[in-house]
């Protein structure tokens, strides 16, 4: 079954990992995700740098997961540093591996390192993995619209070109204001876009760490989630916890109000996964009762 169609029967739960540098970090993720086999996430996406220096890696522990852990894998690509002929080999090596979902992405722009110019946009990447091969294609998009967007109107008009070029659903940029979420969903509405959208939540257990990515994307933050970190930044396990809190609580206001799906950065930390997981499963076997059996 396609990715697609388990959102058809499913709020659909999924994990994010990115590839350790070296043979026995690899290992060791793959031990710690073992022990999150009773979480049976709907999938796993395997993240992809911009400039495609680990695509081997990524296909690799792709198919590692598929195949030790019997759960479906997602392999990241990333147009900018991909020309046609590499694009085209990848896809052969992924259908060779039976990886048969794709997060295809255009990536960011390595400072001082000029894009190969074949796929400027997403939704050119989109098309091509389309034109090669029966894979089923996720996009990503930005609830507070991407940060070289100019507005929201152009940033709806880009998303509605990569759905149209057979993006079939979403998964969104991490979000820490599920109201910034809902407000997204009502452009999708006005711009007729009626994929389903998986929402990204991340944990915030480092501070120094979430400061990073949110100064990278431009992500505003709610001030709810600013105290938290200006009251726990020097208490590694407060953060945790809070981080951890904090996320659950997302979660337990996005499946209640009937999201499609949850997608889950763990940073390569199963054991934050469980507990999120164990303090939200519930929720989600209501949800999914009621879907198959709706009233």
């Amino acid at each position: 079954m396609n990715l697609k169609d388990v959102f058809q029967t499913k709020t659909v739960f999924s994990l994010e990992v990115f590839p350790p540098k070296s043979e026995l970090a690899t290992q060791k993720l793959l031990n710690s995700l073992t022990g999150i086999q009773s979480i049976k996430p709907d999938f796993i996406s395997i993240t992809l740098g911009a400039a495609q220096m680990d695509i081997q890696k990524t296909v690799n522990l792709a198919t590692a997961i598929q195949e030790q852990l019997s759960i479906p894998a997602m392999a990241h690509l990333t147009g900018l540093y991909l020309s046609k002929q590499q694009a085209a080999d990848t896809l052969s090596i992924l259908k060779e591996s039976q990886i048969n979902n794709i997060l295809a992405l255009r990536g960011d722009q390595v400072s001082n390192c000029p894009p190969v110019g074949d796929f400027k946009y997403a939704a050119e990447l989109v098309n091509f993995i389309k034109c090669h091969g029966d894979f089923d294609i996720a996009g990503a998009c930005y609830p507070q619209k991407h940060p070289e967007s100019s507005d929201f109107v152009a940033d709806t008009l880009h998303l509605k070109e990569k759905v149209n070029q057979g993006a079939s659903h979403l998964i969104t940029q991490m979000i820490f204001d599920n109201e910034a979420f809902w407000q997204f969903k009502e452009r999708l509405q006005l711009a007729n876009i009626n994929v389903p959208v998986e929402v990204g939540i991340m944990p915030c257990t480092n501070h120094q760490q979430i400061q990073r990515i949110t100064a990278l994307s431009g992500i505003q933050m709610p001030k709810k989630f600013t105290n938290i970190m200006a009251r726990y930044a020097d208490n590694k396990e407060a953060m945790r916890d809070a981080g951890i809190a904090y996320a659950i609580d997302q979660i337990v206001d996005l499946v209640a109000s009937g999201v499609d799906g949850i997608h889950l950065y763990t940073m390569n930390n199963p054991e934050n996964a469980q507990r999120i997981w164990e303090a939200t499963h519930t929720l989600f076997e209501a949800q999914n009762k009621q879907l198959a059996y709706p009233l």
